[in-house]
């Protein structure tokens, strides 16, 4: 790691290297697009991952991170933290890469509405002071309302555009060091569910699993993401819940269906998910299975460099309805990165082909009043597709004894 002053306090950081990739493919699209400065903000832990893009760590927890992107010099970032308060800074050290000033104000926009211009107005007046005439907005519709709005009320004389698709395009295609982050999260996730398979046993309730699952993967460099599971008897669908859903006990014979949607050393999504059976599997749950990993084999034939995924969309729904099946309407297929989802979704309203070095989930999925049905793995997309999953956990139905 080439980090010039090393912050031991930074977990798995990514390269000196890694991040001027990403700030000088950015600002040649903003000479070439007139742009001054890109505002960037986040507030999620699984989403609004362009901030963690450009300086290196996430948002949390709700609380808001701002960065002003300049075409030349250093960042400036806004973050939670004492009225008026400003460091002054180098960007060298590991936890401030690239950041020249950071401003901090104690701003609660999701609970506490008079607050939700306090950032805002701090980053106006940088872009005042800046002099900046077009500012591009990175993902306006992720960010806090308070902070587009006042933004845009303050800022004056400035021209605002809308950045995301130029971001976007840079952000989709991975570097090798990206990938080379992807792939250790895939192998921390199934070594979690390896671990999950050795644990499980009736007499546990849903959320007890699912910290087992979050710990290990924590004890491995995870940083952030979701454990949604449940389990049901038999003739019964054991579908993703969340936290506050998992209360039920489970029995012998039940089926048990965990996705663990983490990430791994680094930041970078993956998400596994397999269905464990506390005895035999039925037939239709296998039979079932059969069917997911059809379809899920019919799309990867269909993700190659190009694609549209418009089209990738009406085949799955043709697939499943000779099946028998019920269209897919949720979304079985999509990009991830530092973003639990990210671009491209594979589905009819998306403009983004698919293309070389993207990591792509494939969880189609079937939902019946009797069962629920799912396989989840990730694939890097090669110059002729996707290869094999990035993940080596098998593609069956976990029996427990």
């Amino acid at each position: 790691m080439d980090m010039a002053a090393h912050d031991e306090r930074v977990c798995n950081p990514v390269s000196d290297a890694e991040l001027n990739r990403r700030w000088s493919a950015t600002r040649a699209k903003m000479r070439e697009q007139g742009i001054d400065a890109l505002l960037v903000s986040g507030a999620q832990d699984w989403m609004n991952g362009t901030i963690r893009w450009f300086a290196a760590l996430p948002a949390n927890n709700g609380y808001p991170r701002s960065a002003i992107f300049p075409l030349e010099g250093l960042m400036t970032v806004c973050e939670q933290g004492p009225v008026n308060a400003i460091a002054k800074l180098d960007g060298k050290d590991t936890a401030s890469r690239g950041i020249g000033k950071k401003l901090y104000t104690p701003s609660y926009p999701g609970g506490v509405e008079y607050t939700g211009r306090y950032d805002g107005e701090l980053l106006a007046r940088e872009i005042n002071q800046a002099g900046y005439k077009t500012v591009g907005m990175v993902c306006p519709a992720g960010m806090y309302h308070g902070i587009v709005d006042t933004v845009k009320s303050q800022a004056k004389g400035v021209k605002f555009v809308d950045a995301t698709d130029l971001v976007d395009l840079i952000k989709v295609v991975k570097s090798a060091e990206e990938l080379d982050m992807i792939r250790a999260t895939a192998a921390m996730q199934d070594d979690v569910m390896k671990k999950v398979a050795a644990h499980v046993k009736p007499g546990m309730k849903d959320f007890e699993v699912a910290a087992f699952a979050q710990y290990h993967g924590q004890l491995q460099g995870s940083e952030q993401g979701i454990f949604l599971c449940s389990s049901a008897p038999p003739g019964k669908p054991a579908r993703f819940m969340p936290r506050a859903q998992q209360g039920r006990t489970m029995q012998k014979g039940d089926t048990f269906t965990l996705l663990v949607e983490n990430n791994g050393p680094g930041g970078m999504f993956a998400e596994l998910s397999r269905t464990f059976v506390l005895g035999k599997a039925a037939q239709e749950l296998q039979d079932a299975l059969a069917l997911v990993l059809e379809a899920q084999a019919a799309s990867l034939n269909r993700l190659k460099p190009g694609a549209s995924c418009a089209d990738v969309y009406a085949a799955h729904n043709v697939y499943m309805k000779s099946k028998g099946l019920a269209e897919e309407k949720r979304l079985y297929c999509h990009g991830q990165g530092y973003d639990m989802v990210e671009r491209p979704l594979i589905r009819d309203d998306e403009p983004l082909p698919i293309l070389e070095n993207m990591n792509i989930v494939v969880h189609p999925g079937i939902m019946t009043d009797r069962l629920f049905m799912t396989n989840t793995d990730n694939y890097i997309i090669g110059p002729n597709g996707p290869g094999e999953s990035i993940h080596k956990t098998p593609k069956k139905i976990i029996e427990l004894g």
